[in-house]
């Protein structure tokens, strides 16, 4: 059994919105990260994580544990997807580049293993994770709690990693069409005028 502080509290499944299995998996692979950094839960805007996930596959409920876990949020601009249709994430911490980063992944005998619970033969009837009996839910959840760390990650350390965050700017305008005010690196010109991407018609 793993210990507790891997697990997630009440108020991240409360946030998430339902109980899943991926949502503590993903829990756990930040809590790990923020062990191996030596880092605190992020307050600020030094933490930053790329989950490698896409769109349309159910299993990304693991970046709402990230987010929980670590305090890089998508509010704060610290996370983004890199669209690699993966269940793995990299963590990078900008004020301790010696330890560069650290990559953690599902391994594939882990997911197998898991997907043998009812809980995903509702999942592919098309039932919500919300509408399946908490039993079911709990019963894939616990099984996860139980699995140690080297059965369910690939991990590896990733010395040369490279990033650099845009600056921040509290510098903007108001567009001369809708009147709204636009961040300076997202205003257009039209006829010398500035514009918000929305009235340009541009691409963003």
């Amino acid at each position: 059994m793993q210990s507790k502080k891997l697990y997630p509290p009440d108020w991240a499944f409360e946030f998430h919105g339902h109980r899943c299995p991926f949502m503590p998996i993903g829990y756990r692979m930040g809590k790990l990260a923020l062990e191996y950094l030596e880092i605190d839960r992020e307050k600020d805007h030094s933490l930053f994580v790329f989950p490698e996930a896409g769109i349309g596959h159910p299993q990304i409920c693991f970046i709402d544990g990230i987010q929980a876990a670590t305090g890089a949020t998508y509010g704060k601009s610290l996370i983004e997807k890199t669209f690699y249709g993966k269940l793995a994430a990299v963590f990078y911490h900008v004020r301790f580049l010696e330890k560069g980063a650290i990559r953690y992944a599902l391994k594939s005998d882990f997911m197998d293993a898991m997907g043998k619970f009812e809980f995903f033969n509702y999942r592919k009837r098309g039932v919500e994770p919300s509408q399946i009996p908490q039993k079911v839910s709990d019963k894939v959840i616990n099984w996860v709690y139980e699995q140690n760390d080297d059965f369910m990650f690939n991990i590896k350390p990733i010395y040369d990693f490279k990033f650099s965050p845009p600056r921040g700017s509290f510098n903007k305008a108001k567009c001369s069409l809708c009147g709204e005010y636009v961040f300076e690196r997202y205003l257009r010109t039209e006829d010398g005028k500035p514009v918000c991407i929305s009235c340009s018609g541009y691409g963003k």
